[in-house]
């Protein structure tokens, strides 16, 4: 426990207030999070390879 929270507890005003949904819904929220994120990083798989062509032709000069 922190000491804020031993202060409060000792002091009598602390008061246990009630979550604004199941405690169940803070895990799916952050399972839905990371879904969303898992989902855009597969969107950019394999963007390097399929511009791995184009990539070489930027250091040479054009015309020599």
């Amino acid at each position: 426990m922190s000491l804020a929270s031993v202060v409060l507890a000792a002091s009598g005003t602390f008061q246990e207030q009630q979550l604004p949904v199941p405690s169940v819904v803070f895990p799916l929220i952050a399972i839905g999070v990371f879904a969303l994120l898992g989902a855009v990083a597969w969107s950019y798989r394999d963007v390097a390879h399929r511009h791995a062509g184009g990539k070489a032709d930027h250091g040479t000069p054009q015309g020599h």
